[in-house]
C-alpha cells in the first residue's frame, strides 16, 4: 500500500502566492525563463537560477546550484517563503477550460519508489539526473512536485471533498496562461492522521504521471544520505519526495507530436510512395488534421495536410506495439527516415500538444522541418497496462495539461 506523509511546506504568503508561482523548471528554456528576471518574487530565481548569473556560465556549473540556494535562502530571509510549524497535508486544485482536477500535496516513500509501489513508465537520462541531484543536495530542497496518478479510492476522494466544502482555501489566483490555481492548507492533527491511514489502507498503488527525473534524482540523493549514515529511523525528510496525486478520471493527456528534419534523402512524391505500404494516405488539404482516434495520424509535408490511417496488421498489439507513438516510431521514423533512437537522435524534436497544430505548420514552414505528424493521445488506462507490465513507453508520449506550478511549496530535505 502507498505510504504518505504530511510535511512542513515552505510556502510563499497569501500576497505574494501568484507572484511567486512558475510553470516547471523544464518546461521553459533558459531565455523564456529570463524574461521575468526582473521579478523579484518570481520563483524561477530558485528553479532557473542561471537567469541570474552571465549568459556564458553552464547551467550546470556548481555556481549555478549555489545561486539557486543564495535566492532561495533570500526569499527565506525576506519572508517572501515561510515554513508551516506544523506537518501538513495541502490540497491542490487546478481548473483549466472548465475542467478540474484535484490532488493530494503530500510526501510520498522513497522506499515505495525503489520497491515498485510507485510505478514508472519511462526511462531516464543520467545527465538530467545529476542536474537535479546537484539543484536538491545544494539547497536542501525538493523544488519541483512529481505528478503522481492512482485509481479512484472513494474514501480519500470524500476526504479531500469535505475539507474543500469547508474550509476557505489559501490561495485562489489565475495565472496569465488562464489556469486557476486553488489550494488549501489540512493542518487539524485528526485529518492528516485519516489522510495517512486511508492510503495505507485504501490505494494500493501509485503512478508517475509527469516527474520521472525529479524522482529519481529524490532517490539517489536518498541513498547517498543513507549510505553516509544519515537516515536513523526512515522517516527522515529525504526518505520522501514532494508529490501531489491524482484521481485517474480527472486527468487528461495531451496529444505529443512529432517533426522530422529531413525526409533522409527522398523527395516529397518518394516519401509518399513508401507510406502508403503501411497507411492509407488521403489527398492533401489546406485544413489541419487533427487525429480523432487510435492509429489515425495527421502528417503536414510541403505546406498540405494529410490524414495517415494505419492498415491493419501493421502493428503488434502488445502493451506497447499497440501505442500510437509506437507505430509511427517504428513505420516511419525509422523504418523510412532512418531516426532509430529519439532520445537521442538530433534529427527529432517534439512538441506538446498545448501548442496547437499551428506549432506543426510553423516548424516546417520555416524550414525547421521537413515533416510533422500530429498523434491521437495516449490514455490514463494506456498507461497504467504499461506501468502494471513493467515496461517503459517510448519517449516523450504523454503530456499533461495543466501544469502543476512549483514554488506554492517547497519540500525542505
Amino acid at each position: 500500500m502507498a505510504k504518505i506523509t504530511p510535511f512542513k511546506g515552505l510556502r510563499p504568503t497569501k500576497q505574494l502566492a501568484a507572484e511567486v508561482a512558475t510553470l516547471p523548471y523544464d518546461v521553459v528554456s533558459v531565455a523564456e525563463a529570463r524574461e521575468f528576471k526582473k521579478d523579484p518574487y518570481n520563483f524561477y530565481h530558485v528553479t532557473r537560477s542561471e537567469i541570474d548569473l552571465p549568459d556564458n556560465v553552464d547551467v550546470h556549473s556548481q555556481q549555478v546550484y549555489d545561486k539557486a540556494k543564495e535566492n532561495l535562502d533570500a526569499m527565506v530571509q525576506d519572508k517572501v517563503l515561510v515554513q508551516d510549524k506544523e506537518p501538513c497535508y495541502y490540497i491542490y486544485e487546478l481548473v483549466m477550460n472548465g475542467r478540474s482536477q484535484t490532488g493530494l500535496l503530500c510526501g510520498s516513500s522513497i522506499d515505495d519508489y525503489n520497491n515498485g509501489i510507485i510505478k514508472k513508465h519511462e526511462f531516464t537520462r543520467p545527465e538530467k539526473e545529476l542536474d537535479r541531484i546537484n539543484h536538491i543536495s545544494t539547497t536542501g530542497a525538493q523544488t519541483g512536485i512529481v505528478f503522481l496518478a492512482y485509481n479512484d479510492c472513494e474514501s480519500v476522494q470524500h476526504m479531500i471533498d469535505e475539507w474543500k466544502k469547508n474550509h476557505k482555501p489559501e490561495y485562489d489566483f489565475t495565472a496569465t496562461d488562464g489556469v486557476r490555481h486553488i489550494f488549501w492548507v489540512v493542518d487539524e492533527y485528526a485529518k492528516v492522521a485519516s489522510i495517512t491511514r486511508y492510503f495505507s489502507e485504501d490505494v494500493p498503488c501509485t503512478y508517475i504521471a509527469d516527474g520521472h527525473h525529479r524522482a529519481a534524482s529524490a532517490a539517489k540523493v536518498c541513498k547517498e544520505r543513507r549510505d553516509n549514515g544519515y537516515s536513523v529511523d526512515g522517516d527522515e525528510s529525504f526518505n520522501y519526495f514532494i508529490t501531489c496525486i491524482f484521481p485517474a478520471s480527472q486527468l487528461e493527456i495531451m496529444d505529443y507530436n512529432r517533426v522530422a528534419k529531413d525526409l533522409n534523402g527522398m523527395t516529397k512524391e518518394e516519401f509518399l510512395e513508401k507510406l502508403a505500404a503501411d497507411f492509407d494516405v488521403s489527398l492533401p488539404s489546406d485544413e489541419a488534421y487533427k487525429p480523432f482516434h487510435a492509429h489515425d495520424f495527421g502528417m503536414y509535408l510541403d505546406g498540405r495536410w494529410y490524414q495517415l490511417l494505419v492498415k491493419p496488421g501493421t502493428y503488434s498489439k502488445d502493451p506497447i506495439g499497440i501505442l500510437d507513438v509506437t507505430i509511427l516510431q517504428q513505420n516511419v521514423l525509422d523504418k523510412l527516415l532512418n531516426i532509430k533512437d529519439p532520445r537521442v537522435d538530433k534529427r527529432i524534436d517534439f512538441v506538446g500538444g498545448i501548442r496547437g497544430m499551428e506549432a506543426l505548420q510553423k516548424r516546417v514552414d520555416s524550414k525547421e522541418a521537413a515533416v510533422a505528424f500530429s498523434l491521437y493521445p495516449v490514455t490514463i488506462q494506456q498507461l497504467f497496462d504499461i506501468a502494471d507490465s513493467g515496461n517503459v513507453m517510448p519517449p516523450k508520449s504523454t503530456w499533461f495539461e495543466p501544469k502543476l506550478r512549483d514554488g506554492l511549496v517547497v519540500y525542505m530535505i
